[in-house]
């Protein structure tokens, strides 16, 4: 694991964004670490930073992985403006089969902008819904998914929206599938 030295430079404004996608307040947040709301205030401002026990706790509590914490390769967002290739920071897996990568700077805009690769025969074993709006876009393979309980079978170049509904996904097809997601508001 990466030391504290190598956390992205906005995981102070980071955290408060997972805060309040989750509708944490600071006082809901600080209570769940056992922290006073002056020492988290101060970390979302980046006046301090956070140990290594401190983000794992964070990750467990704003149910992110601590790696989206960390810059990946030494590399940081260029002025928080690009991210390079071998800069994405991983979001982690929360499905078997499928990995997740931040394409946006950081967590500070009203979107996310993730991309998702899901190895061949992956699926999502249980309906998800979440408080979001998400366009998605395939750029490698096919897709099914189930919207609602609608199902689709997407392909390479295809598209879909999400507003709040339950969904489903499955890659049962022997080649990976890619796509890239923009979220409202953010959510990793």
């Amino acid at each position: 694991m990466p030391n504290r030295l190598d956390t992205v430079a906005s995981l102070g404004a980071d955290i408060r964004s997972l805060r309040k996608a989750r509708k944490f307040t600071l006082v809901d947040l600080a209570d769940a670490l056992g922290r006073s709301v002056g020492w988290l205030s101060q970390v979302e401002r980046g006046k301090s930073r956070p140990n290594m026990g401190d983000l794992q706790q964070l990750a467990e509590t704003l149910d992110v992985s601590v790696k989206s914490f960390f810059q990946t390769n030494g590399l940081d967002s260029e002025e928080g403006l690009i991210v390079r290739f071998n800069a994405r920071r991983p979001i982690g897996s929360r499905t078997d089969g499928m990995v997740e990568a931040l394409l946006s700077p950081d967590l500070t805009d009203d979107f996310e902008v993730i991309h998702s690769s899901f190895a061949p025969h992956s699926r999502l074993k249980e309906p998800l819904s979440r408080p979001t709006q998400e366009v998605c876009y395939l750029i490698r393979g096919q897709f099914d998914i189930w919207i609602d309980g609608n199902p689709f079978t997407l392909s390479a170049g295809d598209s879909f929206r999400l507003r709040g509904q339950k969904f489903q996904w499955a890659n049962p097809y022997d080649e990976t599938c890619e796509i890239i997601w923009v979220i409202a508001p953010p959510i990793y």
